[in-house]
C-alpha cells in the first residue's frame, strides 16, 4: 500500500441538518450532524474547518433526484450547495445518487432499535455514510478491488 491514502468526506445535505461521514478509502464512519436551517454559508466555513482538519482529498455529496429520476428542489439547492462547496475549497465534488439512503438510514437505526426521536437525529449521519460507501464500493469494483 502506498503512503499516499485518499480520505474522502461524504455529505448528506438535509433541509435542517448535514450528515457527515469520512473515509480513507474502504470503510465510511459516521464524523458529525450540522444543523443549518438552510445556512449554507455557515455549512460551507464549518466543512472547511473539518476537511483542513482532516487533511480530505475528495468530497461526495448525496444527491437527491426524484425516483423518475428528475431534478426537484432539493436537488436545485444540492447543486447551488455543490457549486459553493468547490468554489470555497478548491476540492472536487462529486454528486452519488442517494436515492433510498434515507430509507435504507431508518431501517438500519429501526433494526439497531434506535427510538424514534433519537432515529431523526442520527438520520443524516447514517445516511451520509451510505452515501460515501456507496461511492467507495463503486470505485472499487471500477478498479477492480
Amino acid at each position: 500500500m502506498s503512503g499516499d491514502v485518499m480520505r474522502y468526506i461524504g455529505l448528506d445535505l438535509g433541509t435542517k441538518t448535514l450528515g457527515i461521514s469520512i473515509s480513507s478509502g474502504v470503510i465510511a464512519t459516521n464524523y458529525l450532524t450540522l444543523r443549518h436551517d438552510e445556512d449554507y454559508d455557515f455549512l460551507v466555513s464549518e466543512l472547511k474547518k473539518i476537511i483542513l482538519h482532516e487533511h480530505i482529498d475528495k468530497i461526495v455529496l448525496g444527491f437527491p433526484k426524484n425516483m423518475n429520476n428528475t431534478i426537484g428542489e432539493r436537488a436545485k439547492i444540492t447543486l447551488d450547495f455543490k457549486k459553493k462547496l468547490e468554489e470555497m475549497t478548491n476540492l472536487e465534488v462529486i454528486l452519488e445518487d442517494e436515492r433510498l439512503t434515507s430509507v435504507v438510514a431508518n431501517n438500519v437505526l429501526i433494526e439497531a432499535d434506535t427510538r424514534r426521536k433519537k432515529r431523526k437525529g442520527k438520520v443524516d449521519g447514517v445516511a451520509s455514510v451510505i452515501i460515501l460507501q456507496s461511492y467507495l464500493d463503486r470505485k472499487g469494483k471500477e478498479n477492480g478491488k
